[in-house]
């Protein structure tokens, strides 16, 4: 991921991005899974924007008609408590567990968490930082725990852990395609989820950053780090923060040119993984802020590596009708 959205685990210098050997237990299936899903009726969407907003490098356009048959998709995000029965249940170990660390923002870190710091910093991104111990059970290192957060997004969760989390119930993880359709909650064109105004009548429908970042956030939206996944109002298809809180995998691999078939444009993205080496991630999340990454717009995307995984990273379900 470009280094103001969140570095994928290999750009911390002085870390190792090759997961030691784990044994997990075999996978498992789930005949019914017992989560809430909302159906995406089938039919055609603009995908994409052509606003000047959008980022040059991410791919966000041109816009395309995408035609989509009907899907299921979790209206929430998958929180603590449903990936802590996922992990009792399976004894699945997350790469973060595995690697011995995981990416903070450094204003959520816990005080016991400051003597476990890998030394090294992020090329122009000073406010992460890798912290040994830091798992989605303790999403600010050592000393934090996910206590008073079981209805929040699961955090430190990289691409290989939501897949396996999604494949045990029997589901996957969405499309790009069917991520986007999604969250528009029917609406065309529109740079938010519920429209084209950020907080209409100043009400904030998203958890994002406000204040100067990466050293005031005011809160205004009533949160510094993660929200509960069904705070604020959901969208027209009932999802809810597809805007902020949390960045969501996606099944996809990253592709600059919108996957768009016999595109002749086939360029290097200057500014991390190429093609085939990282993940599409979509929705931005609780540190984007206007001055630097506005990626919260539903037309926007970005990428990481799929071993990598940072406290503001997570995911949603989804599945055939």
């Amino acid at each position: 991921m470009s280094a103001c959205c969140g570095p994928s685990r290999a750009s911390s210098e002085g870390t190792s991005s090759e997961r030691p050997p784990v044994d997990n237990p075999p996978s498992h299936t789930a005949a019914t899974s017992g989560l809430e899903m909302v159906t995406i009726p089938a039919g055609e969407f603009r995908m994409g924007t052509d606003s000047a907003r959008a980022n040059p490098y991410d791919g966000e356009s041109p816009v395309r008609t995408v035609s989509l048959p009907a899907f299921r998709i979790a209206p929430t995000c998958v929180t603590n408590a449903q990936f802590a029965a996922f992990t009792e249940a399976t004894g699945h170990i997350t790469d973060a567990e595995a690697f011995g660390w995981s990416y903070v923002f450094k204003d959520l870190m816990h005080p016991e968490a400051q003597d476990f710091v890998i030394d090294g910093a992020v090329p122009g991104a000073g406010w992460w930082r890798g912290v040994r111990g830091a798992t989605w059970r303790s999403p600010g290192g050592p000393g934090s725990d996910i206590e008073r957060l079981m209805e929040h997004p699961v955090v430190h969760v990289s691409y290989r852990d939501a897949e396996a989390f999604a494949e045990w119930h029997g589901m996957r993880l969405p499309t790009e395609a069917e991520w986007e359709r999604a969250a528009r909650g029917g609406l065309d064109q529109a740079t938010y989820p519920w429209g084209n105004k950020l907080t209409p009548a100043g009400e904030h429908r998203s958890n994002i950053w406000q204040g100067n970042f990466p050293d005031r956030n005011t809160e205004e939206d009533g949160y510094f780090g993660t929200a509960p996944v069904d705070e604020y109002m959901p969208n027209g298809f009932g999802l809810y923060n597809t805007a902020g809180n949390v960045w969501e995998w996606t099944a996809d691999w990253f592709s600059p040119t919108w996957h768009v078939p016999d595109h002749p444009e086939t360029r290097e993205d200057p500014r991390g993984p190429s093609i085939g080496m990282a993940k599409v991630v979509r929705g931005g999340s609780y540190l984007c802020h206007v001055s630097y990454c506005n990626r919260y717009r539903v037309g926007a995307r970005t990428k990481t590596t799929p071993d990598s995984s940072l406290g503001h990273t997570g995911f949603r379900v989804a599945a055939e009708v």
